[in-house]
């Protein structure tokens, strides 16, 4: 058995280390589709599937999605790094993101709120879950459609990851990473360790 690795404690941090960079969708107080790349969110539910976003409650997405009780969240493909920081640089107060990125809002089937049309996979969200945390407001958003563009299924029929090359957000060196090499089976891999 080796030896464990020394740690350094850097302090309480907001960060995992890494991060999915999603871009959060909603109709801002005008009406007009405005779009957010948020740091904080996952998955949080599988029964019923929610998907649970922080945003601030100074940003302009937080109004949008507070009156309409929904939003999208669009994953972007590494294609769409840059398009995607300026979501996250820029406010929908002052600035069209979708007309400076040229990327196209559309309206979700299901919910009140557009998406980024160019962005391979798409979850629409009604809110369900309101949490105040302090600095931010975690909306939590039940899945009630998840959509994904033809070319980014595989030969098996299912969603393929490197076809939808989403990318990862580094806290600590603040960079963007695609996804790498497949390292392991789930649900399998662990296996070995389990007693015969």
């Amino acid at each position: 058995m080796t030896a464990p690795h020394q740690k350094r404690s850097i302090g309480p941090q907001t960060t995992v280390g890494i991060h999915p960079v999603l871009v959060v969708g909603c109709y801002a107080p005008d009406g007009r589709p405005n779009a957010m790349t948020v740091a904080w969110s996952g998955i949080c539910s599988s029964k019923p599937p929610a998907v649970a976003v922080a945003v601030r409650p100074e940003r302009y997405t937080h109004q949008g999605i507070a009156a309409r009780k929904a939003f999208t969240v669009s994953v972007p493909s590494d294609r769409h790094a840059a398009e995607a920081d300026l979501f996250g640089i820029g406010s929908g107060r002052d600035l069209d993101k979708f007309a400076a990125t040229d990327l196209t809002p559309v309206r979700a089937e299901h919910i009140d709120a557009p998406y980024v049309g160019e962005f391979p996979l798409v979850l629409e969200c009604r809110l369900i879950e309101t949490v105040d945390l302090g600095a931010h407001t975690l909306f939590v958003g039940e899945i009630v459609d998840v959509k994904i563009d033809e070319d980014c299924f595989g030969e098996n029929g299912k969603p393929d990851i490197e076809r939808l090359r989403p990318f990862l957000y580094d806290t600590f060196g603040f960079g963007y990473h695609a996804v790498g090499d497949r390292v392991g089976t789930a649900f399998s891999a662990g296996r070995r360790f389990l007693p015969r």
